[in-house]
């Protein structure tokens, strides 16, 4: 006999939309990748999003977060805060992004945090930004830095 899991059994995420997530619960979507921290171009006639390989000033690269992340929005007017509130920002954000894929209604990637159960696994599936970004004061023209993530892989990957 298959014993089925219970709603109540489910994590967090598969059983509350955005809006209905605690603050806590919010917060610990974010798998600390920072690819959210690099710069984005966006071509004006087309709508097409690139990214680049600069991050915001604001990084620490070793640990992936935000080094002000109560006042970044201050200190860095570009900063989308995003929040269940928002979700039309969501599109700005990478498609591994965790806030970005429940909004859209698929699951989070086995590599996540909440799912392996391991923070480091983020790091490990190549995911994080920290071993490859440059920071924006060591850049003249952040065209000159247009990457290809490639998105469908990593959310594949592990």
């Amino acid at each position: 006999m298959q014993v089925l899991h219970t709603v109540s059994e489910q994590p967090f995420w598969k059983r509350k939309k955005l809006t209905e997530m605690t603050r806590e619960e919010w917060e610990s979507l974010c798998d600390g990748c920072a690819r959210c921290c690099l710069f984005k171009l966006e071509d004006e006639e087309t709508g097409a999003l690139y990214y680049t390989q600069v991050a915001c000033r604001l990084l620490d690269f070793k640990t992936c977060r935000c080094t002000r992340y109560q006042e970044r929005s201050k200190l860095v007017p570009d900063c989308i805060t995003m929040s269940p509130e928002n979700p039309e920002v969501f599109s700005w954000f990478p498609p591994t992004c965790a806030y970005r894929l429940l909004s859209e209604g698929k699951d989070l990637p086995r590599w996540h945090p909440l799912v392996s159960g391991d923070p480091a696994s983020v790091s490990r599936a190549g995911i994080t930004i920290g071993g490859w970004a440059i920071p924006e004061d060591e850049v003249d023209d952040v065209e000159d830095h247009i990457i290809s993530l490639d998105t469908d892989s990593d959310l594949e990957q592990w």
